[in-house]
């Protein structure tokens, strides 16, 4: 039996955020079978690669392959993260289906992960989304804010600075532009405060909500965007991963203790929770000896728990 229409976005992050944060590389079979399996449990938007040089981060040297293998999969979006033209280019190429690119408000991150300022990645935005309506009309383009709630090289990002440079982003072309957390510093007054902020200048096109765990307010921050009117939330199977260009920003929101939430509240996600709790297997059997976290997986669901739609 299938599951409800989902009222929220769950938008898998880990095959490229999570990957990309850990030392070792996954083999591309290993995360072929992982994609697959994120697949069959309802997912249905999953960032699987960024196109970047190999000799930064060889985790993502199959970039092509893997986003040509997620294409495929029926009713899946294939999300790649670009940080320029020639990875957009390279990701079109290979068939994605939606590009994400990085927008830090903190000038200090901004310089060490993409070398560039604030401002230049906006022109960057520009020239992706006039590459992409010339190669692919049909791919979306999203703008992600990094450190929109603080930044541990910079410390405190000012919020006018942060909702400036999403309508630049906006108007630079970006079909949606959403908030990160990338260092886990926010807390969910702020959340409520910049998403609404956001959406008031954006309307349908303030975007996701990407929020870490590192200080253990990943699912309340999700919460309090959700209760702004946020449908998108990004999340990382296991609680895999960070930001190599931010010391200290481990811990990804774990997508199933954030998919748990959101069904034991009757919010539907259309991800099969059983099935997305044996999605952890490919992805410990391609990282053996990674840690993974998760407090659902680990208490497991409640006695009595049935998800609507699934056959107890």
């Amino acid at each position: 039996m299938s599951l409800p229409a989902p009222a929220v976005l769950i938008s898998e992050v880990g095959p490229r955020d999570g990957l990309q944060s850990v030392k070792a590389t996954m083999p591309t079979a290993d995360k072929l079978r992982w994609i697959d399996a994120l697949h069959a449990a309802g997912l249905r938007e999953i960032e699987v690669a960024s196109f970047v040089p190999a000799k930064l981060l060889p985790q993502m040297a199959d970039a092509a392959e893997v986003v040509r293998h997620a294409a495929a999969l029926p009713g899946l979006t294939a999300m790649a993260l670009v940080p320029n033209r020639k990875g957009a280019q390279a990701a079109l190429a290979a068939g994605a289906h939606k590009l994400t690119m990085p927008v830090s408000a903190s000038r200090a991150h901004s310089l060490a992960n993409v070398r560039k300022t604030p401002e230049e990645m906006v022109e960057e935005v520009r020239a992706i989304d006039a590459l992409r309506r010339e190669l692919a009309p049909g791919a979306g383009l999203e703008a992600g804010i990094s450190t929109a709630f603080g930044c541990t090289l910079q410390g405190a990002v000012d919020e006018d600075d942060v909702i400036r440079l999403a309508v630049l982003c906006a108007e630079a072309g970006a079909d949606e532009v959403g908030l990160s957390d990338t260092v886990g510093y926010a807390n969910p007054a702020q959340v409520r405060r910049l998403f609404r902020r956001l959406r008031s200048e954006l309307g349908g096109k303030a975007g996701a909500a990407h929020m870490h765990n590192t200080r253990g307010l990943g699912l309340a921050n999700c919460l309090a965007a959700w209760e702004e009117g946020v449908t998108t939330f990004d999340a990382s199977l296991g609680g895999l991963g960070g930001c190599p260009y931010a010391p200290g920003a481990s811990g990804n929101v774990v997508t199933e203790d954030l998919v748990f939430m959101f069904e034991a509240m009757g919010v539907p996600t259309g991800v099969d929770l059983q099935r997305l709790l044996a999605a952890r297997q490919p992805l410990m059997a391609g990282l053996p000896g990674e840690p993974v976290y998760g407090m659902t997986p680990e208490a497991g669901l409640p006695k009595g728990f049935v998800q609507r739609g699934i056959q107890p």
